[in-house]
C-alpha cells in the first residue's frame, strides 16, 4: 500500500537535498553534449538502483525496537542537516564524452556517471533512514526515485535557468532546515517514547 503522504513528503527532503548537489551539474552538462531522452534513460536507471539500495537498507532497521530507531534517524538527520549546511560548492567533475552518440553508449555514460557519484551520498543515506522512519518501503522509494529523477530531468532540460532564478544557498538552507526538523522530531520521539 503507498502513503500519498509519505511518497510527498520523501519526495520534498529528496528533492531539495539533491538539488544543490553535483547530480544536477552532471545532468546539465551530459544534456548539454547529448541527446536529452539517453542521458535520463541512464540517470533514471542508476538512480533506480540507489534507491532499491537504500531502502533495503532502511527496512532492515525496522527490525530494531522503535526508539533505537528514532534516536538514529534522528542523529543521521541532524548529520545531513549539518552537511548541507557546511557544504562548500562543487565544481563541475570531468566527463569523457563516449565516441559516438547511440543511446548505449549516451545512456551508459549518464548511468556509470551516476552510479559511481552518488553512492553513499547524502540523499542515498537520508533514503535508507526514511524507509527506516517509516516502515512504508514503496512509499519511501517511490518518493525518493520521483524526487531524484525530477532533479535529473531539471538539471538535464533547464537546470542553469532554475538555478539563475532560485539561489541555490536558499534550496540548501531549505533542505538543511527539513532535514533539521526530522532530526529534531526523530530524536524527541526516541526520548518521549
Amino acid at each position: 500500500m503507498i502513503s500519498i503522504t509519505v511518497t510527498a513528503l520523501v519526495f520534498g527532503v529528496i528533492f531539495l537535498a539533491e538539488l544543490p548537489d553535483k547530480t544536477a551539474l552532471a545532468g546539465l552538462v551530459l544534456g548539454t553534449r547529448y541527446r536529452a531522452s539517453y542521458v535520463f534513460a541512464g540517470v533514471a536507471a542508476a538512480f533506480l538502483l540507489h534507491v532499491v539500495l537504500a531502502v533495503a537498507a532502511g527496512s532492515a532497521l525496522t527490525l530494531l525496537p522503535q526508539q533505537i530507531v528514532h534516536a538514529l534517524t534522528g542523529v543521521l538527520f541532524l548529520g545531513g542537516a549539518a552537511v548541507l549546511l557546511l557544504k562548500k560548492g562543487e565544481e563541475e567533475e570531468e566527463i569523457r564524452r563516449p565516441a559516438d552518440q547511440s543511446f548505449w553508449k549516451v545512456a551508459g555514460t549518464g548511468f556509470t556517471l551516476i552510479l559511481v557519484a552518488e553512492f553513499g551520498d547524502l540523499t542515498q543515506i537520508m533514503t535508507a533512514n526514511l524507509a527506516a522512519r517509516y516502515d512504508a518501503p514503496l512509499s519511501v522509494g517511490l518518493g525518493a526515485v520521483l524526487g531524484l529523477w525530477a532533479v535529473a530531468g531539471l538539471g538535464i532540460v533547464g537546470g542553469k535557468a532554475l538555478m539563475r532564478k532560485v539561489p541555490l544557498r536558499l534550496i540548501t538552507r531549505i533542505a538543511a532546515m527539513l532535514m533539521l526538523t526530522l532530526g529534531v522530531w526523530s530524536l524527541w520521539e526516541a526520548i518521549a517514547g
